[in-house]
């Protein structure tokens, strides 16, 4: 866990501030230092978690960001969301990005039903370009799925041949075409090696709330407008989602629950929050809006 605190956790008034809790997605990790300052500048206490075997997390020996079951995060979320409160914060509002859309998007459909009391302190939530389906098209998606399903049965802790996504790599880090120096270490420009087992793990999850699910909450989900996939770095990287088919994204994203919001955000990269500057700051500005309504009163 880390927060965003420039005048110490203790300042007078840090601790009734709602929070946010910054949930990141595969082949990541929290660094967006700009998101956390806006935040703390607009009134909130901003806070950010680095799951099991991921980013600051990661323990000599772990296969960086490996789990067989998604359920799996229910309790880093669990415990993240806990510590937020204990620190006094009334509220907290979580926002996922990529794989952490997918578990935000469940474990909220599973305390809403289990762990009622913490559900109530949750009065929104936000998604960054959340996962919903793996991202192919065509006959290669059904495709895809079965071999999945099959070779995690089979051979569940061989890689799958998955290049990686360099492009999107290139587009954001400071040492190629981006502004975002973040430790490679971490987040790698191509990404992480993924196992066949991890990969069924997220079909599955994918599966179940594509079937619905009931976030209970008031759900903002941001989105580019525009994917490009399988190609390159061009300039075009810059103004597209690199890593996800955005038309999945408006397609299951209503299956989050009965009151779920969807913006496109023209130009937007996959991080919509770290998108070109007139993108990203319509993500901001958009998130900060829906934060003031779900939180007053």
């Amino acid at each position: 866990m880390v927060r965003h605190a420039p005048d110490g956790a203790d300042a007078p008034g840090f601790a009734d501030r709602d929070a946010v809790l910054l949930i990141h997605g595969m082949s990541d990790y929290f660094f967006q230092d700009h998101v956390a300052a806006r935040l703390h500048a607009a009134g909130y206490a901003c806070y950010a978690v680095d799951l099991r075997k991921c980013g600051r997390s990661h323990r000599p020996g772990q296969t960086r960001h490996h789990v067989t079951e998604i359920s799996r995060y229910d309790a880093d979320l669990d415990a993240a969301v806990d510590l937020v409160l204990a620190a006094g914060h009334p509220r907290v509002v979580p926002l996922g990005h990529s794989t952490g859309g997918l578990i935000l998007g469940l474990w909220l459909d599973r305390i809403r039903r289990l762990a009622p009391d913490r559900h109530a302190r949750i009065p929104g939530a936000v998604f960054n370009s959340p996962w919903l389906e793996l991202p192919f098209t065509g006959p290669r998606l059904p495709l895809t799925k079965a071999v999945t399903a099959t070779m995690a049965r089979l051979r569940p802790n061989m890689w799958t041949p998955d290049k990686g996504l360099p492009a999107y790599g290139d587009s954001i880090h400071a040492s190629r075409h981006g502004d975002w120096d973040f430790d490679l270490a971490h987040k790698p420009l191509a990404g992480f090696e993924k196992r066949f087992s991890w990969l069924d793990a997220v079909r599955r999850a994918q599966r179940r709330l594509q079937r619905g699910v009931e976030a209970g909450v008031p759900c903002l989900v941001l989105h580019s407008d525009a994917s490009r996939l399988n190609a390159p770095y061009a300039p075009a990287t810059d103004t597209s989602d690199a890593v996800l088919v955005v038309d999945h994204i408006v397609r299951y994203a209503p299956k989050l629950g009965s009151d779920v919001e969807l913006v496109a955000i023209p130009g937007a990269r996959h991080d919509v929050y770290l998108s070109r500057e007139h993108a990203r700051e319509q993500a901001l500005r958009l998130t900060l809006s829906f934060l003031d309504r779900v939180t007053a009163g």
